[in-house]
């Protein structure tokens, strides 16, 4: 998980956040895939508000069309050096 994360961390918006965007990004996962409201989030990603205004505002702000793209992509992957294709 930390080797994808470091993938697409330059994706995130560049400021520091009081919770952190792996916790985040995982409990957003969780609630999306097990079709939770916002509010049965498990307390271990944090707060439910955090999750749910950070999913709309970084969808909003095209974060999540930025890692879709470059998780389809078979580019290389600038701060490793080699490429990098997820199927």
């Amino acid at each position: 998980m930390n080797f994808l994360f470091f993938h697409l961390a330059p994706h995130f918006p560049r400021f520091v956040p009081p919770f952190d965007d792996r916790k985040v990004v995982s409990g957003i996962v969780y609630v999306i895939r097990n079709g939770l409201q916002w509010k049965d989030a498990p307390a271990g990603y944090g707060p439910h508000k955090t999750l749910y205004s950070r999913f709309i505002r970084w969808s909003r702000i095209g974060v999540f069309d930025r890692i879709f793209a470059a998780l389809a992509g078979d580019r290389e992957c600038p701060r490793m050096g080699f490429p990098m294709k997820i199927s």
